[in-house]
């Protein structure tokens, strides 16, 4: 099998490309800066500074669009809001232009993320719920997501098209939970805001098995969630988190605090939306790691000797 992965030296994508060389496929990433990228993803992959033609791409048999500047990474100014979006939107466009033109076009797995939803409160939201887009039209998480399927969705007539809307993923080298769990090691942990908004969360090995689920199932297309099945308000997972260190968990942070010091990006932490990954429960994927605590405690245990 011959993939091109777009995002190849990001996080899910170093592990997807982990993956995908255990089945011996033939992989090919896009990427700004060549070198750094061949010294770290290694000899096996062909990295590539610019986007395969038509003719080039009628070779391959799936992309995984998965680039993106980290939306969570630095305050959003308007310099930074335009950063990420045309990180996801341009290049997103460019391959559906260029999929377009293809004889036979290959899958085309594309990411977003959960923030399409906006804050939901305690509702539960899936693929199938209603979403009012003027009501989210000031929800910049929202505005992200939305004009990043459509430009994937362009193509959904032309091959088989999946987008992966993803939760907050769980690796200790990674994004919040990276984060995170300094503060929480030194017994300074506890929820944000009210702690009642909720965190939709995915393991890393989950998130990459649903990819390669979704490359495989000849009948996957459209929308999916990439969160576990059972979510946690954020003083749960905060509990649970402590409790998985052995810290204690008395402190908190009030959401006034975030806001004076994030700006309108204090809403990723103080929202939440409460997500079910329904259509992959329907397609017959199986989380190895369906609630917090098995999550956390693979993640986060010492290794017995």
């Amino acid at each position: 099998m011959r993939v091109l992965i777009t995002g190849g030296t990001g996080f899910i994508g170093r592990h997807l490309i982990r993956a995908l060389h255990q089945r011996g496929a033939e992989i090919t990433v896009l990427s700004r800066n060549t070198k750094a990228a061949s010294v770290l993803l290694g000899p096996k992959v062909n990295v590539i500074d610019h986007l395969p033609s038509a003719s080039e791409l009628n070779n391959i048999d799936a992309v995984f669009n998965l680039a993106g500047e980290p939306i969570a990474e630095k305050r959003w100014s308007q310099s930074q809001k335009r950063k990420i979006c045309d990180s996801r939107w341009q290049l997103t466009e460019q391959l559906a232009n260029t999929l377009e033109n293809c004889a036979n076009p290959p899958v085309f797995i594309s990411g977003s993320a959960i923030g399409f939803y906006g804050n939901q409160g305690n509702n539960w939201v899936d693929e199938h719920t209603p979403i009012d887009e003027k009501t989210l039209q000031q929800d910049f998480a929202h505005q992200v997501c939305f004009q990043w399927e459509q430009n994937a969705l362009r193509v959904a007539q032309l091959t088989r098209v999946c987008i992966v809307r993803t939760g907050l993923v769980l690796a200790p080298q990674f994004g919040a939970l990276k984060k995170m769990l300094p503060p929480y090691r030194l017994g300074l942990g506890g929820p944000i805001g009210s702690g009642q908004q909720y965190m939709s969360w995915i393991h890393i090995d989950d998130m990459v098995q649903l990819l390669l689920f979704l490359l495989d199932s000849a009948d996957a297309h459209g929308i999916y969630n990439a969160t576990a099945p059972q979510p946690a308000t954020n003083a749960e997972f905060s509990r649970q988190l402590a409790a998985t260190l052995n810290r204690p968990h008395f402190l908190f942070t009030p959401a006034l605090l975030l806001k004076l010091a994030l700006g309108e990006m204090a809403q990723l932490l103080i929202e939440g939306q409460r997500v079910k990954p329904t259509r992959l429960l329907d397609a017959g994927f199986n989380f190895q790691y369906p609630d917090l605590s098995s999550a956390l405690h693979q993640l986060l245990d010492e290794p017995k000797v």
